[in-house]
This record gives structure tokens, sequence and C-alpha cells, in this order.
């Protein structure tokens, strides 16, 4: 596995530990589908979140929300909508939004996280 994909996966590893640590459940990694994959899907009592994770180890090439441009943030929509369709029971009652979460460092188990509530979809 390329050190990239290394770096994503301990990433998306970390946001879920971190979701779990709010209260939320996991309840996808890695959904795919037609329009492309999501990366997590967590739920607590009045959401269910749909979770970008960009993991980056310097800041040299740009923020990891940087690459969440407005294209991506439509395709985001996409997907989440893909996904509440295919899950209507655990999105039934709920509100569905996007997050983002941004991880700076090297080792991403100890990486600076940010975290983007509500990412507004074009």
């Amino acid at each position: 596995m390329a050190d990239k994909d290394v770096l994503g996966r301990e990433g998306e590893e970390r946001a879920a530990r971190y979701f779990e640590a709010q209260g939320f459940s996991v309840l996808a990694r890695n959904w795919r589908c037609r329009e492309g994959e999501i990366d997590l899907v967590v739920a607590d009592r009045s959401a269910v979140v749909v979770v970008e994770v960009k993991a980056r180890r310097g800041e040299e090439f740009g923020h990891p929300f940087e690459a969440i441009d407005a294209r991506k943030r439509g395709r985001l929509w996409r997907l989440t909508i893909a996904w509440a369709s295919a899950h209507r029971d655990l999105v039934q009652g709920r509100r569905l939004r996007i997050d983002a979460i941004g991880l700076v460092g090297r080792d991403p188990r100890t990486a600076r996280l940010e975290h983007l509530v509500d990412v507004e979809v074009p």
C-alpha cells in the first residue's frame, strides 16, 4: 500500500475514534457506489453525518480543507443522498449533514485534528 494510502486509512481510523468519543456510532466506512466513496458515516440521536477525512503530513500544499472545493462538495452531497436512499431506516427522523475532518502532522495518531461541522454544499 502506498504511503499516502496508509496515511489516509490511519486518518480515517483516527476520525472514527474521534466521533465515537463524541458519542457517535460508526454506521459505515469506505462506502462505495457509482458516484464514488464516502470515508465515514456516523450518527447520534439527532443526526446522520457523512464525514470526509483529509490527512496531510504538512501544509506545504495547503490546508486539508482546501481540497474540499465546490466540485468535491457537490459530489459529497450526491454521495450523501445515495447513502441515505440506500439506508432510509437509519436516516429516518434524523438530520442529514456533511462534516470534514482535517488532520495535519506526520503521524495521524498524533496529528492536529480539526472538525468542520456542516460543510456548505454549493
